[in-house]
Parts: structure tokens; C-alpha cells; sequence
């Protein structure tokens, strides 16, 4: 999945060789926004692993080439006179990307935001305040817009508080409850409490805090709370996981594909799974949707990009907005893959997760709903 993207774009080849595929309702919007929907969601996903120290493993071997590679397609994103410049002007749908890109940075911060040479640094920062340009839909986009100035906070450049705050006090008024977001003033049955709201809430808050970002919003006991929140839906997540290794298709943006599991991922990388979810029924849960989905189904077109389609090429999934670049959320289940190799979630052994004990005549825990058990008040 990732090579094809990184080795053409550390060439400055991307833009040039990858084979894009729009909807067929696309709204006519600038086709390069798929080059950075691509790169950003792809990073945000691996970046993780990709973080990793170096060892004497084919794995290591793979992940340094590939680190190589994504420190150049870094570079390339903002480089002006590179082929492969990323669309940083022009449309709205950038403020989601430039989100996901600094998404990949506070996941892999010391890897690959450190490294970088005061000139990119320079461009990135640039770039992203470029964004305020933009004015968000009262949608979960205000959660992009506070990835940003969060991300800009942790290294020290201009941020807007009042971006960030206002976000996070309409996404608690969002909050319906028992770990369910709704995407603005209205709730929708679908993925996008995990596409969107738990991890970029989560990220937001937690780089505030790192920044000492201290005014009215006591960032930390947000966080606390809200980690409850995304235990709860990665419960619901992993019960959703049937015993053939499917889940339910609801919503829009489904080939967004695995995108759907990303907090269930993301509380096995921070290892901070609930009670209720040990490693080793995580580890098989999401192991048998990543076979049933990849494995037989050709979810790639002929250049190597992954194709429109929810399992396999299935056209009619898309929205007027996807594109392929889309797609590559799909890494986003893919960050326990940064946990070291002696991590439980590995060495613990693979058990039966909630369906499977459930349709299997197994004892399995109940599910009830959980309430907030964490209140937070301004400082002043």
C-alpha cells in the first residue's frame, strides 16, 4: 500500500505516475487534491510504525526504506519547485489533508518532524496557518481545523486559541453519548466518530497539554475524559466484528475501508484497551478484517493505487468528494503495528473476540451503557 506512494513521491514522481480515480458524481473540484489526501492520510497511519527503531529484521529493513522515502515526500510536499509540491491553495478540502499531515507529525513526532531542515519547517508552518483561510462546515472539520493549531501549538508557532477551544466546546455539545459523536448539530449512523472525532479529539487535547497551552480549557482532564469516551466506542467497534471477520457497511465515506476501526487500533497503540478487550482478541479481531477484506479481493487498480470501492472496485460507493488519495485512511487501523515486538499485544495469545464467543456458545460481557464519570469547569 505504501510503496508505491512514497517511492514515487521521495522521486517527485507521484503526481506524474500515480493512476487516480475520481467518483462518478465528483463536484469538479481541482483534481490535486487527491495527491495530498493520499500522502497525509497514508502518514497519519504509518507513521507509527515507521517510528520504530531500526533492528536486524526484514521488517526493519522495509520500514527503514520506507522511512527514507517519507522524509523526502515530506520535503516534496512544500517544496516549490518540486513536481510533487502538494495543492496548498485554492480549495477547501485541504484544510481536511494539511490535518491529516499534521496528524503524522504528532504520531511520529521525533521521526519525522525533528529531522526535517528549518527551510520545510519554515514552508509546513507557512502552510498550515494558510489554512485559516478556510472556513470550516460546522461539521466535524472544526476537529481539523484544531489538529492544526494544535500541531502548531506543540512547535511553538502562532496558534489561535479560540480555534481550538471553540472546537472542542462544540464537539461536547456534539456528544450524544455512550461514545457516539454527532457530525454537527445532527446525528448520522456512521464512521465518522471514528474517521474523525475520537482520534483527532484525542490529539488535539493531548497536544495542548504537551504545549502548556494552559487558559480557560483544562486540556488534560478533557483528555482523560474523552479516553473513556473512545474505550467505550472501540468496545462497540470490536463487538461490531463479526466471527467471518466483517463489520457493517453503514454511513458515507465507506471506502474509507478499515478507517472504521481506527479507535480500536488507536487504544491498542496507546495501550489503553478497556477491561473488557484484552490484546490478544483485538490482535485477532482486526488480523481476521484485514485478511477478509485484502486477501482475495482486488481492492489495488494496475498502477499499484488502491481502488475506489468499500472491498474491492465498487464505484457506486463513492461520494461526490472521493477520490483514491481518499482511500489511504485505510492505514489508519494500522497503528498498533508501532508497538515493539515484545509488546503484549503481540506475545499475548490470540483469543476469541466478543462474536465469536458469543455465536459460539462462550461466556462473553455483557454491554451497558457508560456515562461521562469525569466533569470539567473552566479555570476562570
Amino acid at each position: 500500500m505504501a510503496k508505491p506512494v512514497l517511492e514515487n513521491m521521495a522521486k517527485g514522481e507521484l503526481q506524474k505516475n500515480m493512476q487516480l480515480e475520481v467518483s462518478p458524481t465528483w463536484d469538479g473540484r481541482n483534481k490535486k487534491v487527491a495527491y495530498m489526501e493520499c500522502f497525509g492520510r497514508l502518514m497519519a497511519g504509518i507513521t507509527p510504525w515507521l517510528s520504530l527503531p531500526d533492528d536486524n529484521t526484514l521488517e526493519s529493513k522495509q520500514r527503514k526504506q520506507l522511512r527514507e522515502w517519507a522524509l523526502e515526500s515530506y520535503k516534496n510536499a512544500v517544496d516549490p519547485n518540486s513536481p510533487d509540491c502538494l495543492l496548498w491553495k485554492g480549495e477547501g478540502q485541504l484544510m481536511v489533508d494539511a490535518a491529516y499531515i499534521a496528524e503524522s507529525f504528532l504520531r511520529g513526532f521525533d521521526t519525522f518532524w525533528t529531522p526535517l531542515d528549518e527551510q520545510t519547517k519554515k514552508r509546513y508552518i507557512n502552510n498550515f496557518l494558510g489554512v485559516r483561510a478556510i472556513d470550516p462546515p460546522y461539521t466535524n472539520w472544526v476537529l481539523f481545523s484544531s489538529t492544526i493549531e494544535s500541531f502548531l501549538a506543540k512547535v511553538g508557532a502562532p496558534y489561535d486559541t479560540y480555534r481550538v477551544n471553540s472546537a472542542v466546546r462544540k464537539v461536547e455539545e456534539w456528544y450524544v453519548g455512550d461514545g457516539w459523536y454527532a457530525d454537527g448539530p445532527d446525528f448520522a449512523f456512521d464512521y465518522y466518530s471514528s474517521y474523525v472525532f475520537h482520534p483527532m479529539y484525542l490529539e488535539t487535547l493531548k497536544a495542548m497539554d504537551e504545549a502548556k497551552a494552559h487558559n480557560r480549557i483544562d486540556y488534560k482532564k478533557y483528555w482523560e475524559r474523552e479516553l473513556k469516551r473512545a474505550q467505550k466506542f472501540s468496545i462497540i467497534l470490536e463487538r461490531f466484528i463479526s466471527p467471518e471477520g466483517t463489520f457493517p457497511v453503514i454511513g458515507r465515506s465507506t471506502p474509507y475501508r478499515l478507517a472504521a476501526l481506527q479507535p480500536l487500533a488507536l487504544m491498542a497503540w496507546y495501550q489503553t484497551l478497556p477491561k473488557d478487550l484484552s490484546n490478544g482478541q483485538v490482535r485477532a479481531a482486526l488480523s481476521k478484517v484485514m485478511h477478509r477484506m485484502f486477501d482475495e479481493q482486488n481492492n489495488y487498480n494496475t498502477g499499484g493505487f488502491l481502488t475506489i470501492g468499500f472491498c474491492g472496485n465498487q464505484p457506486g460507493t463513492a461520494d461526490w468528494y472521493t477520490n483514491n488519495g481518499s482511500l489511504y485512511m485505510t492505514s489508519l487501523s494500522f497503528m498498533p503495528l508501532g508497538l515493539p515486538a515484545d509488546a503484549p499485544f503481540w506475545t499475548d495469545a490470540a483469543q476469541p473476540w466478543t462474536q465469536v464467543k458469543a455465536w459460539g456458545g462462550l461466556a462473553f460481557p455483557k454491554d451497558h451503557r457508560w456515562s461521562d464519570d469525569i466533569k470539567t469547569k473552566d479555570r476562570y
